[in-house]
């Protein structure tokens, strides 16, 4: 079997460059441009060429050292030539001979990636840098590569190509260029995204066409806080040869099949027997073959062999190592769950931006669909469920996926987790006495995707650690904080017998400030205690427009309830407000009072999806505007 290969992030820097420099005018791209020419069999070469013009000595410093990466697995790189053109008409030819090859920076998962580098040198405020890389191979979403000029690489699919080519720039580009050579066989689908650019197609003597896009006096991107994948906003070009979805997902099924990913073997028909004594059920032979891989199966990309990308590794290997990455994950759970009875296939994903329907591979991740009884198939993803009460993380709804399976199958997407599923409960009882020292308690409790989030503590560290962790949330209220007890249940790592829930009794010297007949202090709620399921609070809080989409983490319920025994006579300025803010599925209801037993104040936000549209926007901050509007100081005044 050809090694055929599936990536677990999608690499950009195989078609873009690994500068530092920063958006502006410290340099001016004069051109850039990509010309590529494809083969019979799907690879081709790409010769990538770049004119730049110094303007500043932070430009100059920006380009002292060229850097590409490529993957030896699908493609050869090498610069071709570079020079440096000086004001007064004198030229530097740089020596490529001279370029180093190296591991590229890694981490997590080390396939071997390559990296080459070429030092250019001192530059000076006019100098103009002009230098061409040719690689040699194929694109690859997943790792990024015959035909070609050596014949050492086929596609995966062989005789298909396609390309996803980034439109958006970081430096003033006077012109930017992609162009295609395709042989007379090859039909070609193509569109452009996000923005506008020339294009046209032309034949050649030899009955092959060219394909050109271009954009002239393109600009830096201006990218907006919060906001959804450049990959989704940002201008881009895919190309493919590939007709539709269906064709790729009867692919990667037979790939796998005809590999033997799953095959069974007597320790794993004997390992699935163990794990499932007393299980019954569907949903619970699902769930618990699911959570053993999530939480036994350690993730770490070590090179492998044969199969190192969209060939799952076989089942008897992933159990032996007991690690490797999203693939293999989702390997030996569909191993398992085949040995128990069900049908289930490899799914492939973004996680982190849109799949369009064109079909170029922008995929990053590898997931698992079970068929269920009723005939429809069900998504898993034990990679991102380690030591979490979900089966597909509320972190990955709105998301495309492609599933290999027998019949073939469309684009489908995730839908949308109901907030509901992702319920935050905070409950905080204080009293404040006269010289502004709280005795208070407060206790949280999360479900779904925010159990996870705040389980994490005990999940992802060792048990010696907890109560020091515990003890650094409370301080986030006040470096004076002082826990005079805290519960967590008899044992946290547990997670499937209950959600999660902390507890805590604490003091807080000096937590209010007192004035000539005044108190002010912020609710405990609201001091920074567990703000990691708080981010949309930041989110929020962008006083700009918005022009793209935008993301939130989780769609979720957070609900806060906070009750203050006050000093006698003090009375809450401006009295009790209530207010609702937000649309239909995104909306805030807060409110405080003040009565006979003390203040209260009740906060509610549902957060309705991940990703939102931009028109979403008003709705959105109005809702976390007027949530943040009860999180500010509360003044009691003496009568």
């Amino acid at each position: 079997m050809k090694r055929t290969t599936l990536i677990l992030g999608f690499l950009t820097g195989l078609l873009c460059f690994s500068f530092n420099c920063k958006a502006g005018t410290d340099t001016r791209v004069l051109l850039d441009s990509t010309a590529v020419r494809m083969f019979q069999d799907g690879s081709g070469i790409f010769n990538i060429y770049k004119k730049v013009s110094v303007l500043t000595p932070q430009g100059a410093l920006s380009y002292r050292v060229l850097k590409y990466d490529y993957d030896p697995l699908t493609a050869n790189a090498a610069f071709k030539y570079a020079v440096v053109r000086h004001k007064d008409g004198t030229v530097d030819s740089i020596r490529v001979s001279r370029t180093l090859d190296y591991a590229a920076p890694a981490h997590m998962i080390y396939w071997g990636a390559r990296q080459i580098m070429l030092q250019i040198g001192a530059l000076k405020v006019g100098d103009t840098l002009e230098y061409e890389i040719e690689k040699s191979g194929f694109s690859y979403a997943l790792l990024a590569g015959e035909g070609n000029a050596d014949g050492r690489f086929t596609p995966p699919m062989k005789g298909e190509f396609y390309d996803i080519v980034p439109f958006w720039v970081t430096e003033p580009t006077d012109r930017k260029v992609y162009r295609l050579y395709a042989p007379q066989s090859k039909e070609l689908q193509f569109q452009f995204y996000n923005g506008e650019c020339n294009s046209s197609v032309r034949f050649t003597p030899d009955g092959g066409r060219i394909y050109s896009f271009a954009v002239n006096d393109a600009k830096p991107f201006n990218s907006e806080p919060g906001m959804a994948d450049l990959y989704d906003v940002a201008p881009k070009l895919l190309l493919s040869t590939t007709r539709q979805w269906k064709e790729k997902s009867l692919w990667f099924h037979g790939i796998n099949e005809d590999y033997g990913s799953f095959s069974p073997t007597p320790e794993a028909e004997n390992l699935v027997k163990e794990i499932l004594k007393g299980k019954k059920g569907e949903m619970e032979i699902i769930s618990t073959l699911t959570h053993w891989v999530a939480d036994n199966i350690r993730y770490a990309g070590i090179s492998m062999g044969e199969g190192e990308g969209y060939t799952l590794h076989p089942l008897k290997m992933n159990l032996a190592d007991r690690c490797g990455v999203c693939k293999d994950i989702a390997g030996t759970l569909i191993g398992l769950l085949r040995i128990a009875g069900f049908e289930a296939y490899p799914a492939m994903t973004m996680a982190g931006s849109r799949i369009e329907s064109i079909p170029a591979d922008h995929f990053n991740h590898c997931v698992v669909v079970v068929k269920l009884k009723d005939g429809k198939y069900m998504p898993l993803d034990p990679t991102w469920v380690p030591f979490t009460r979900e089966l597909w993380s509320s972190a990955e709804q709105q998301q495309n996926y492609l599933p290999g399976i027998p019949e073939g199958s469309e684009l489908l997407e995730t839908p949308v987790v109901a907030a509901e599923k992702n319920p935050i409960n905070i409950e905080s009882n204080n009293i404040l006495d006269e010289n502004g020292t709280l005795h208070g308690t407060f206790k949280i409790t999360a479900e779904g995707w925010a159990d996870k989030s705040i389980r994490s503590i005990f999940t992802r560290n060792d048990h010696r650690e907890w109560n020091t962790l515990l003890e650094k949330e409370l301080l986030a209220i006040s470096p004076k904080a002082k826990i005079i007890s805290v519960s967590y249940g008899k044992n946290p790592l547990d997670y499937q017998a209950n959600p999660v829930s902390i507890t805590y009794k604490f003091e807080i010297p000096d937590y209010a400030v007192v004035g000539d007949g005044e108190l002010a202090f912020k609710p405990v709620t609201a001091s920074g205690i567990f703000n990691r399921v708080f981010s949309f609070r930041t989110l929020g809080a962008y006083e700009g427009d918005r022009n793209y989409s935008f993301k939130c983490d989780i769609a979720k319920l957070v609900t806060v309830t906070e009750d203050t025994v006050v000093p006698k006579g003090y009375l809450l300025e401006g009295g009790s407000r209530k207010q609702k803010s937000g649309g239909t599925d995104t909306w805030s209801e807060n409110s405080l009072s003040q009565n006979y037993a003390g203040l209260h104040l009740k906060q509610k936000i549902r957060l309705g999806k991940r990703v939102y549209k931009a028109e979403d926007w008003s709705d959105f901050r109005a809702a976390v505007t007027n949530y943040n509007d009860y999180c500010n100081w509360i003044i009691m005044k003496k009568r």
